[in-house]
């Protein structure tokens, strides 16, 4: 029950983080298809949204414009907020 109460305390936390550090933004969506697809992958690398679980991409981005390849805390929040507001 502890561990619930501390999964949801962190939850709450990660939601409540701005939505700022991203040059280009977040796009919630995980896999895209389509026109969408042809969107994405039309974009340069550099000029793309951070997507959630888009590993290479997103470091590749954060390296370019912050010179660190380790996600910051509250880019760490802002992949879980979009996630979790993307689902409700």
């Amino acid at each position: 029950m502890k561990s619930f109460v501390a999964g949801v305390f962190v939850l709450m936390v990660l939601a409540s983080a701005p939505l700022s550090a991203a040059p280009h933004g977040w796009n919630p969506n995980v896999l895209t298809f389509g026109e969408e697809r042809q969107q994405i992958e039309q974009t340069p690398v550099l000029l793309r949204k951070n997507r959630p679980f888009h590993f290479y991409g997103n470091t590749v981005r954060r390296r370019h414009y912050y010179g660190r390849t380790l996600p910051s805390v509250d880019e760490m929040r802002q992949g879980m907020r979009v996630l979790i507001l993307r689902r409700s």
